[in-house]
């Protein structure tokens, strides 16, 4: 360990455990008996899914570097010790998670008439039987294991059955066979003649009808198994590949990619777990014995059950930030003004229609465009593939290593390809996660930009369940950046020299350095300072040190950081000035917002990056200015009340723990996600209220 590592240790937080504390937030919420139970069987699901990510990108990256023998972290730990840490706290997750799932989830859905119930509790029906005949039986294939049949390749996520049978005659050994679990099939299998909401699990029919996989054969055991294998892309583009050929290349070689974690039923023998061990090289700890069904994100299947309100939220209905014939031309109300949008609050809507109205606009000569993560049914594809066809100049940078959605990109991008867009598949070396759009127009007074920023991906889906800003403005500097930017994605240029964007890799890391010391050195004069910042992760030692130099000095920080962060918060004489909190609510904190006090004049940004190193050196990111007073006002009113939330807020101590904030005797209580719907209810009533429109009927948003 170097003496450096040594003595700066105890200054940071590990990145993998604060991770882990954050899921550990997200199933307190499944716990919490104050939420609507599917919303609660929601957040199992997402947990258990968070956890499979969290395998498959960190833990596997962990085994290599311990392999390697890598350097200690900044906490001090070396990739070892993260291991046995982080496996210690994982066995304790899961074992926490599926208490809460036989004891209290499951239990509650079927007083609630919700039931999935074992298979030998049904009683023999004809209807199961031809079921299974007809529809699963065709797609199974038994795969014996025996020397000259290897351990089949199970693909990462899928279900499996594993069979230990008899001894064959010439032989003492128990033979073992695999059987895949169809994963095109439902996993929730409807009951007929039960209630209505009656289901079996796919994997349970499957285990039931074994004998007629295995004619005469004498079956000992069979526990449904499944695998999670290391995700991570090993993009080396050596070897003449196009960057599309190599993403490609890997995202087949995920397929082959070693297993990280080991999930059966905890019914399974030792025999059989030892046996799966050894066929796939396995340590104990590796291994995650489960009791009750594997997979929780099965759970999601419920979510879309008709009925059940009252085990739900209440509906959310987005704000419009468009009034009347405003929806009409979009572009004519960008000549006039600025348009800011806080999403899911106020409805994603006029994103959808900027690029559905400038695809049929004759006059549209030109659209630019960055995708990440798009959704299934895109509307905003199916526009850039119209105007692509009609014969305007579509540029469409997708980026292909965007994780766990690499195939679909790579589809989106040969769709657009197919309509005449010209499509940039990534910036070689980085990722591009910045969010912008470009419409360039013809216009009596000459060409005219209109421009989209924002802190979330261009997906209509996640814009509904993550909090996310975005600005629709013509302003000439910030049009002038965006053709900048797109220039030098596209074509050979040097890095852009900006107006009002500030770019990574290149000016976003100095500049954000420079805007904390600005505050350190008015602390340090006398003056009043102050930062504060929403963010999902916090883990880049640079800014870490320079937010402990501006704390030492005096600055007052309130960060509220979603997910990771390394920093200590309440060390005497470091960060003693600094607080952090976390929300974890029905909408996923995703909007980044840094404010700077500057003096009184406040300077505020929205941004698609983090404060991580990956974000600030590793990523093609933007940040862009709130300039306009009333938008401003808005942005900087939402970053302050995420500090009032005491119903959903965790604060974070030096130690690493999280303490959930509470409200006192005679408080009010504050639940901030509520208090921000119902704030973006009374701004569209009054918007069509001023236009003298008739006001739809009102939804009230309630607190749980």
């Amino acid at each position: 360990m170097s003496d450096q590592v040594s003595r700066d240790s105890g200054l940071f937080l590990n990145r993998e455990l604060s991770w882990l504390a954050f899921n550990e937030r997200v199933l307190e919420e499944a716990e919490d008996a104050g939420n609507p139970l599917l919303e609660r069987v929601k957040f199992a699901a997402i947990a258990a899914a968070n956890l499979d990510e969290f395998f498959m990108v960190r833990v596997a990256s962990l085994q290599v570097a311990a392999d390697e023998n890598a350097r200690p972290d900044a906490s001090g730990l070396s990739p070892a010790q993260q291991l046995t840490a982080v496996c210690t706290r994982s066995h304790q997750f899961v074992g926490r998670l599926y208490e809460l799932t036989r004891q209290t989830l499951l239990p509650a859905l079927a007083a609630n008439g919700i039931r999935i119930i074992p298979f030998e509790a049904l009683a023999p029906s004809g209807a199961l039987t031809s079921f299974f005949r007809d529809a699963i039986l065709p797609v199974l294939t038994p795969l014996a294991i025996d020397e000259a049949r290897p351990f089949p390749l199970l693909a990462s996520l899928s279900l499996n059955v594993a069979v230990v049978l008899a001894p064959a005659p010439d032989s003492a050994d128990r033979r073992l066979a695999i059987v895949q679990v169809p994963s095109g099939l439902a996993r929730l299998v409807q009951v007929a003649g039960e209630t209505a909401h009656t289901y079996v699990l796919l994997e349970d029919i499957v285990r039931a009808r074994l004998p007629d996989l295995f004619p005469g054969q004498h079956i000992l055991e069979a526990r449904v198994i499944r695998l999670v294998r290391d995700a991570e892309l090993d993009l080396d583009e050596e070897g003449g590949r196009t960057h599309l050929e190599t993403v490609e290349r890997e995202v087949r070689r995920r397929r082959h990619s070693h297993v990280v974690r080991l999930e059966i039923e905890a019914t399974a023998s030792e025999e059989l777990v030892a046996t799966l061990r050894a066929r796939l090289d396995l340590t104990p700890d590796d291994v995650y014995l489960i009791s009750g069904p594997l997979d929780l994100r099965v759970f999601m299947g419920l979510l879309d059950l008709d009925g059940f309100q009252e085990l739900r939220d209440s509906p959310l209905h987005p704000a419009d930030v468009l009034v009347g014939t405003e929806h009409e031309d979009l572009f004519s109300v960008l000549d006039r003004r600025d348009i800011l949008m806080h999403h899911p609050y106020d409805s994603y809507e006029p994103v959808v229609r900027l690029l559905d109205q400038a695809a049929s606009d004759p006059d549209v000569l030109a659209i630019k465009q960055t995708l990440y993560r798009i959704s299934v049914g895109s509307k905003l594809i199916a526009s850039l593939q119209r105007a692509a066809e009609s014969n305007k100049q579509v540029t469409v940078l997708v980026e292909l290593t965007a994780r766990f959605d690499e195939e679909r990109n790579i589809r989106w991008a040969r769709a657009l390809e197919e309509a005449g867009a010209h499509v940039i598949y990534g910036v070689r070396g980085y990722k591009t996660h910045a969010k912008i759009s470009l419409v360039v127009k013809r216009t009596a007074q000459g060409l005219r930009r209109y421009v989209h920023l924002g802190t979330g991906n261009y997906n209509e889906r996640t814009a509904r369940v993550y909090t996310d800003f975005g600005l629709m403005t013509s302003q000439g500097s910030i049009a002038d950046d965006a053709t900048a930017f797109f220039n030098a994605l596209t074509g050979y240029s040097d890095p852009p020299r900006l107006k009002k964007l500030v770019m990574a890799p290149t000016t976003l890391r100095q500049h954000f350095l420079k805007l904390i010391d600005r505050e350190r050195r008015r602390a340090e004069a006398g003056q009043p300072a102050e930062i504060v910042a929403k963010m999902n992760s916090l883990e880049d030692e640079e800014i870490i040190r320079a937010l402990y130099a501006a704390s030492a000095s005096g600055v007052r920080i309130q960060l509220n950081v979603r997910g990771i962060c390394a920093l200590r918060p309440g060390l005497p004489g470091l960060s003693s000035t600094i607080t952090v909190r976390s929300i974890v609510d029905r909408f996923l904190e995703h909007a980044r917002i840094y404010c700077f006090l500057n003096g009184g004049d406040e300077r505020v940004y929205l941004s698609s990056a983090d404060w991580m190193t990956r974000n600030l050196d590793r990523r093609v990111e933007l940040m862009f200015p709130v300039e306009q007073a009333d938008h401003k006002a808005t942005v900087v009113h939402t970053l302050r009340a995420m500090f009032r939330d005491n119903a959903k807020a965790r604060v974070l101590t030096a130690s690493g723990v999280y303490n959930r904030v509470l409200a006192g005797p005679g408080d009010a209580r504050c639940q901030v996600q509520v208090l921000l719907q119902e704030e973006a209810s009374r701004r569209e009533a009054q918007a069509i209220d001023r236009a003298g429109i008739t006001l739809r009927p009102s939804v009230g948003v309630t607190s749980r």
